[in-house]
Parts: structure tokens; sequence; C-alpha cells
């Protein structure tokens, strides 16, 4: 009996130098050079999941001043893609680009968001602009400058610099 403990711990001991932890599995199905975004599952199916609501090829351009992101006019509306209030997170090389991911708003939202939105739509005074994206640091603008908006978007500084450099190697930043 002893020998046979003692042959064990010995395989054991031996199997554990070699021991490499396996590397988690990571599904990357556009390639480590693209963004991309998906819904993040909760009513939906997992068939409407595992779609992509949009990819870097869908994307025009971002114009940094405005927080415009403008999809190409082949591009399904994202607002008939998704239901508003869904949680979306945005993917670069295969890893989770926004912590927290974003909100997709819309403007009839009454709600407020402290953290990054995708919002449908843009009021600028009398006029409503409804067929356009912007990413906004929270909704609505009016709270861009409470505490809880700012600390959000310190903690997500680094993430929106890669996202900038990314477009900007892309070609799509205004």
């Amino acid at each position: 009996m002893m020998a046979i403990a003692i042959a064990s711990m010995t395989m054991t001991a031996c199997s554990l130098d070699s021991y490499e932890p396996e590397k988690p599995f990571t599904t990357d199905p556009v390639g480590k050079a693209h963004l991309w975004c998906i819904g993040q599952p909760g009513t939906r199916s997992v068939t409407d999941v595992e779609k992509f609501l949009f990819t870097d090829d869908d994307i025009e351009w971002f114009d940094l001043n405005t927080r415009e992101l403008r999809f190409r006019d082949t591009m399904e509306p994202l607002r008939e893609e998704i239901p508003l209030l869904t949680k979306i997170d945005f993917y670069l090389g295969g890893e989770h680009l926004f912590s927290g991911g974003a909100t997709c708003v819309g403007l009839i939202c009454s709600q407020m968001f402290d953290d990054l939105v995708l919002c449908c739509g843009k009021i600028d005074g009398e006029v409503i602009d409804d067929g356009r994206y912007y990413l906004y640091d929270c909704y609505p603008l009016q709270f861009i400058d409470t505490d809880e908006v700012k600390a959000n978007r310190l903690r997500r500084a680094s993430q929106w610099e890669t996202f900038l450099k990314y477009m900007e190697s892309k070609g799509k930043l205004k």
C-alpha cells in the first residue's frame, strides 16, 4: 500500500512539472484586427446574442467632436436590430473594450444613465435627429458634469484612448 501511495505521489509531482494551464477559449470570428459589437444576453435567444450588431466594416467614421458613430448606408438600422435599454459589448481583437459595456438608448428614454451609451438620435434645440448614433458618456447629456459620470469617464479613459487610436488607424476618425 505504501509503495502504491509513493508511486502515485511521484507521478502526480512529475505531471505538475510539465503542467501548463489551459488557455481560455475565445471566439474571435472576425479576426484579431477588428472591432465588433454584440448584444448581451437577456430575454433574447442564443442565436440573437451570437449575431453581431456591427463590426468596424459597418462603421463609416467616428466624429470625436460630436461623438457621432456613422454607419454605412447598407447596414440595417440598429434600432431594428436591438431593443432599447439592451446592454451591448464592444470587442477589439478578441478583448472586451469598454468595461461595463454600453447601453443602447433612444430619445424616448426617460431614464438617466451615468455611463457609456449608444444613443439613437440627438436633440439639438428644436431639431430631433433620430437617424444617427452617438457614443455618449451619459444620457441625457445634461448630467455630463456629475461626479458619477466623471468617475466613469476617468475609469474608461485608457479604453477610450484605445478605441480612438484604432479608429484613427483605420482612417475612420473625424
